[in-house]
Parts: C-alpha cells; sequence; structure tokens
C-alpha cells in the first residue's frame, strides 16, 4: 500500500479540506481599534465594518472598509466564516450600528407631526421626537424605519408583532 493511499493520509487531507479557511483576520490592535490581517500578510489599521442590508438582510452582506472606504474584504454569509471572525465581525458592526428597534408603543402626544412617541425599544423605553410623518418610512408591508428629529433611526421590523395598542396608534399615521 502506498503512502497516498493509506487511510491516514486521506483521513489527513479530508480534515484539512473540511477545516474553513480564513482569507483574513479581524482583531483589536493595543490601542481598541480593528485591524484587518489579510491572508497575504497586508495589514490594514482602522478598518470599519458595515452591514449591506441591516434592515433586510442583516446576517449577509458585510464589508470591511479602510479608512478612505474602499472595500478590502466582503462577506456574503456571516454563517460561513470561521468562529472566530464571525465574531469580530458581528463585534465590530454592533459597535458602529445604532438601530433600536421599537417592540411597543406606549402612548403619543399628538397624531398631527411634530409630537413624541413614549416607547418600548430592545434597549428599554425612551421618547422620540417625531418632526414630520415623512420620517415615517415603509421598508416592506411589516418592517418600518422610524427617525427622530434627533436623527436616531428606529426599526419596526414586524409590524404585525406590535400589540394591538401600538397597531391602533400607528394607523393613526396613515
Amino acid at each position: 500500500m502506498s503512502a497516498e493511499s493509506s487511510p491516514s493520509t486521506a483521513n489527513a487531507l479530508t480534515q484539512a479540506e473540511q477545516a474553513p479557511r480564513v482569507p483574513f483576520a479581524l482583531k483589536r490592535d493595543a490601542f481598541g481599534v480593528w485591524v484587518l490581517h489579510l491572508s497575504d500578510g497586508t495589514v490594514h489599521e482602522q478598518v470599519v465594518v458595515v452591514r449591506a442590508f441591516p434592515v433586510s438582510h442583516p446576517d449577509a452582506g458585510f464589508s470591511v472598509l479602510n479608512r478612505q472606504g474602499h472595500e478590502l474584504v466582503w462577506v456574503d454569509d456571516v454563517q460561513v466564516v470561521a468562529a472566530p471572525e464571525r465574531e469580530a465581525l458581528l463585534q465590530a458592526v454592533a459597535e458602529r450600528e445604532f438601530m433600536p428597534e421599537i417592540e411597543r408603543l406606549d402612548k403619543v402626544s399628538g397624531f398631527i407631526a411634530p409630537c413624541t412617541w413614549s416607547v418600548q425599544t430592545n434597549r428599554g423605553p425612551t421618547q422620540l421626537w417625531l418632526k414630520g410623518e415623512e420620517d415615517i418610512r415603509r421598508m416592506s408591508s411589516q418592517t418600518w424605519l422610524v427617525a427622530d428629529g434627533h436623527g436616531v433611526q428606529y426599526l419596526i421590523r414586524d409590524l404585525s408583532r406590535l400589540d394591538r395598542h401600538s397597531r391602533k396608534l400607528l394607523d393613526r399615521f396613515f
């Protein structure tokens, strides 16, 4: 039996083929800044990770950008990336993004904008100031994006999951 066809060699090749290849490594430097190490040995400092479709496909389409905004790495699906890089990508994008999800509307100060909404979000209770009805955008039949007067974007991911009282308040704006 030759060395090429031995069971131990075949087993080693199978394990090597099954191990996820890592074309990049995303790590923090001593100052907490994200640094990208590519497989060819190139190092890019002060990189930024962004989602291409944060509302419609939050787990697909990640881009790692350099300081000038040029794309260095594109990740179609975060689930196919090895665990350390996946965790780093998700952490880097979470630090950059801030889009609370509205889970319940408690009350509104009026049904004509400008008005103040008291809401419960996935990050806790808050009040948002709605300047105009144009600040409520339908992304789909069930997904809405609400921009408050301070520039914060609030997401209603699934309108059907809101309670009856919340939906009734929202209906008054459309």
